[in-house]
């Protein structure tokens, strides 16, 4: 029986149980190409040591000039401006028997208000204001700082664009509900049924 869960093991759920079942139950790594994420990693990290005041010339020089196009929209967002809370921080909320967590990109403040900050160098979710890593975080963040001032902002790097969602009290009882639901369905369901056409890293093995 699962009592933590992570936006990637629910989302993984959501897609596919017997995915989830293979990924997560019986613990089969799949090999992943690395280079895809390479881009990404590289500019969440020069992000995480600019927040924290590190000297980060060199890493600069260093960047590609794809590289160095997307860290100059970003740096210049008013974001990364507002009061520093934590980079690549952990943060998890208990709701029912269940722990829900994951890592934040980075949390800062203005005028009292928490802002959650996501770099996307691919694409923000295409139902953001439901999609569970929106919905851990913005509980979390609310559970922890006792505050219900919390925004979740997803940085298209790649469009140069924002999504921002604001947790009112309303979308944090759909987001409880919800939480708990998933879990207590993935906690109930002990081999889940072969999705049909399936066509993902498991598929020569899912039987």
């Amino acid at each position: 029986m699962f009592l933590q869960f992570s936006p990637n093991m629910l989302k993984t759920y959501e897609l596919c149980p017997r995915k989830f079942y293979y990924k997560y139950v019986k613990k089969i790594s799949m090999p992943v190409n690395d280079d895809i994420f390479e881009f990404g990693k590289n500019i969440h990290a020069l992000a995480s040591y600019y927040l924290r005041k590190e000297n980060i010339t060199e890493m600069e020089l260093a960047l590609t000039p794809k590289e160095k196009a997307v860290w100059e929209y970003l740096k210049g967002l008013k974001y990364l401006g507002y009061e520093v809370i934590n980079t690549e921080y952990n943060l998890a909320v208990k709701i029912g028997e269940y722990f829900f967590g994951g890592r934040l990109d980075a949390l800062v403040k203005d005028n009292g208000r928490y802002y959650i900050l996501d770099y996307k160098t691919g694409s923000a979710p295409k139902n953001a204001k439901y999609d569970f890593q929106t919905i851990i975080y913005l509980l979390a963040v609310k559970h922890f700082f006792k505050t219900d001032e919390v925004t979740f902002v997803y940085l298209d790097l790649k469009n140069k664009d924002e999504l921002k969602i604001e947790l009112t009290l309303e979308l944090e009882e759909t987001y409880r509900k919800r939480l708990l639901e998933t879990a207590e369905k993935i906690c109930s369901e002990e081999i889940p049924p072969k999705k049909q056409n399936c066509n993902c890293e498991y598929s020569l093995i899912c039987y």
